[in-house]
């Protein structure tokens, strides 16, 4: 019987503990502003495609700089919009300057929040080209992309959501 109830005992103490260890962890915003623009994109999990890009154009260790960067980051289902084999061609080591152009047009250096964006009507960006901003119908626009989540905040910028790859 003694033995028994030791199974028991270990049997449940092992439950509660994987029951604890399955749950979601729930992120503060000040958490999530502890990591940098890549960190908090990654753990975002919407964001692979963009990642890879940006390993492949050489820009990770940029973005986990000091900063402040905005950037407008298009999810997997924004690069998924582009023409088929646009994204393997991009990350081929032969187009790393094409990559590099696109990818730093999504990013302005200095720290935007929505309000901010919503007042510009344009804003440089690392690439030295500007991106058209306004705001249409309570939608803030970039270029001809759409802001779905905005403010998303990292120790070293912020991140606002785009529904499409912009080119410049």
């Amino acid at each position: 019987m003694r033995k028994t109830q030791v199974i028991v005992a270990v049997l449940v103490c092992a439950a509660l503990a994987a029951g604890f260890l399955a749950r979601p962890q729930v992120v503060s915003a000040d958490e999530r502003a502890r990591k940098d623009i890549v960190d908090t994109a990654v753990a975002a999990g919407h964001f692979k495609t963009l990642a890879a890009a940006l390993k492949a154009a050489g820009l990770i260790d940029t973005l986990k700089g000091p900063g402040p960067f905005t950037v407008f980051a298009p999810t997997d289902a924004a690069f998924a919009k582009l023409p088929a084999g646009t994204v393997e061609d991009l990350l081929k080591p032969e187009n790393k300057e094409k990559l590099v152009a696109i990818l730093t047009y999504h990013v302005v250096p200095a720290r935007a929040m929505a309000k901010d964006v919503a007042g510009m009507k344009s804003a440089k960006t690392v690439n030295g080209k500007e991106l058209r901003l306004k705001v249409n119908g309570g939608k803030v626009m970039v270029n001809d992309a759409t802001v779905t989540k905005a403010d998303i905040q990292a120790s070293n910028g912020v991140i606002h959501v785009i529904d499409s790859v912009l080119l410049p």
